[in-house]
């Protein structure tokens, strides 16, 4: 290895996480995630010298490659995810995926899956999503919307609007008045929390899950500001949030409700998604 190539250790086994991470959500297996990263590390260290000095970004390049890996042990993409016979186990420590999430995945296309997983749980910008998934962007983008409506349908029960709306106004008033212990009790153990960025904003890359991080997640977005608003506002005919800048809408948030319990919480804050509630009346 060249002086010039060397890395932190720190970084190196973060590197090697987020893509070990990366290859267990696309394929729900510990053994396949391994073999994955192995496999783009060993394409890494084929490509020449001069190859490898011309890459500027080595993870993001590693993490397209593991990406492709990933999505070539699929099944084809229009064919149905087949549940694993077994799931391996996952590692005690540092372990960060829910299974709850992971039931939810299996449900989806391949294709479906890689959009979903790499847009909103990774946090890739779109392009980088569509050369992976092999199709354009507005394509990964649909099949990300059907994976997001699917995994809210395999969460989520019938709520009356009533109680929904009430869980809403009171999920807004605990992150007005910062009260996480309020925050925590209107969230299931479980709840999973999305940040959409797409990229444009600095949003969080990853989703957050547990009822107390979710809870510290979602205080700190919405900490109050001068010039900052919070209010309920109707998102996709259910009672959400919306955050306003001036009068910039800069993001909106929905909320999946059962048993009483915000099960999972969808923030975007990708400037192109938010067009249309910026948009004059008229």
């Amino acid at each position: 290895m060249d002086q010039a190539d060397a890395v932190p250790i720190g970084e190196l086994l973060d590197e090697r996480r987020f893509l070990l991470d990366l290859a267990y959500w696309m394929l729900g297996s510990a053994g396949e995630a391994e073999s994955v990263v192995e496999e783009a590390y060993r394409r890494w260290y084929g490509l020449s010298d001069a190859a490898r000095a011309g890459i500027t970004a080595p993870r993001s390049w590693l993490a397209k490659t593991a990406g492709g890996i990933c999505l070539s042990r699929l099944p084809l993409p229009d064919l149905a995810v087949d549940p694993p016979d077994e799931r391996a186990e996952r590692e005690a420590e540092g372990e960060e995926v829910s299974r709850v999430l992971l039931d939810a995945l299996d449900s989806l296309t391949p294709a479906e899956r890689a959009a979903f997983v790499l847009n909103d749980v990774f946090g890739m910008t779109p392009r980088t999503v569509a050369d992976i998934v092999g199709r354009t962007e507005p394509e990964c983008a649909a099949l990300a919307d059907r994976a997001r409506d699917s995994v809210r349908l395999h969460r989520s029960h019938p709520t009356s609007p009533e109680e929904h709306d009430a869980l809403a106004h009171a999920v807004r008033r605990a992150c007005v008045t910062q009260d996480a212990e309020l925050l925590v009790s209107l969230l299931c153990p479980d709840a999973t929390a999305f940040f959409d960025g797409g990229g444009k904003v600095r949003a969080l890359a990853r989703p957050v899950h547990g009822s107390g991080p979710v809870a510290r997640s979602l205080l700190t977005l919405l900490a109050h500001r001068p010039r900052t608003t919070l209010a309920t506002h109707s998102v996709n005919g259910r009672t959400g949030l919306v955050t306003r800048y001036d009068d910039q809408v800069a993001a909106v948030i929905t909320l999946d409700v059962a048993d009483h319990h915000v099960t999972q919480v969808w923030a975007v804050l990708n400037p192109d998604k938010l067009h249309l509630w910026n948009q004059p009346p008229g």
